[in-house]
């Protein structure tokens, strides 16, 4: 049985993602955090490069590593488009193993996504160790209460509607090759006791109005609520644990749907040198 970290990020999904998400307020966030905190920088979860390319279009040291051979072929060529080049390497973040250290990891949308606690933990002490002393990891997770519609199914009476029904239209939207993609997802199961929400996925794509290509996916997303990311962080070895409210500077508020966890490698032995 296989037991790997699953991601929906391939095929169909992949070409959305390289022709669609592009922008957000994660972009300049994180590129303050990598020019404060200093390069090189790996960029884990990179997908087709919505924070890789800008980085490296603006000269930033970043290499990018992603669990999908397929997000990464889009970099890849999003890159080349721009006749520039970056590091990339097809790995899942938990068995992280890539030839240099850096001074800042980021982790934008993809911890806990597709994967086990145990793979998460192991996620953080590759982290921990592909960090050069004093670098910093930076992390972002969405709050378990944040989606309100989705919430209620933490409580079994509402769990037992699930799973939702398909949203009748869905997201389609046209590429600039002028062929159509469509996105359907649905919440499928939620076990509030591993704290694990199980989405189904459908994905289309038409040309010339026919439709000529679809898919379904399944994936989990595991929850984590403040206290207990940040004692997983102090457990991998990081020290000076922050939690930023939103993609600002100040500390995180009940209120806020998405917290950023900032955490440093100690200072102390080796800087460089290749993965063990």
């Amino acid at each position: 049985m296989d037991t790997g970290p699953q991601t929906w990020h391939h095929g169909l999904v992949a070409r959305w993602w390289a022709e669609f998400n592009l922008e957000g307020p994660e972009i300049e966030y994180f590129r303050r955090v990598v020019v404060e905190s200093g390069e090189p920088a790996l960029d884990v979860a990179c997908g087709a490069g919505r924070l890789l390319v800008p980085y490296r279009r603006a000269g930033l040291d970043v290499d990018g590593c992603d669990i999908s051979a397929d997000m990464v072929a889009h970099c890849r060529e999003r890159l080349r488009v721009e006749g520039l080049e970056a590091n990339l390497f097809v790995q899942p973040m938990h068995e992280l193993k890539v030839p240099r250290r850096y001074r800042t990891i980021v982790v934008c949308g993809g911890f806990g996504i597709g994967s086990t606690r145990a793979q998460d933990l192991q996620a953080l002490d590759r982290f921990h160790d592909r960090l050069e002393p004093g670098g910093t990891l930076i992390l972002d997770k969405e709050a378990p209460y944040a989606d309100q519609a989705r919430w209620r199914y933490w409580l079994s009476d509402e769990r037992r509607s699930l799973p939702e029904p398909w949203p009748p239209h869905g997201d389609r939207r046209r590429a600039a090759g002028g062929e159509e993609y469509g996105l359907r997802v649905r919440l499928a199961a939620l076990d509030p006791l591993d704290q694990v929400m199980t989405y189904e996925l459908e994905a289309s794509m038409w040309r010339g109005g026919a439709l000529v290509a679809e898919e379904e996916h399944r994936l989990t997303e595991r929850m984590y609520f403040r206290d207990e990311l940040v004692t997983m962080l102090v457990r991998a070895g990081f020290a000076e644990v922050q939690v930023f409210g939103g993609y600002s500077d100040r500390p995180a508020r009940a209120d806020d749907d998405i917290l950023v966890f900032s955490a440093r490698k100690g200072i102390g032995g080796p800087s460089s040198g290749p993965a063990p």
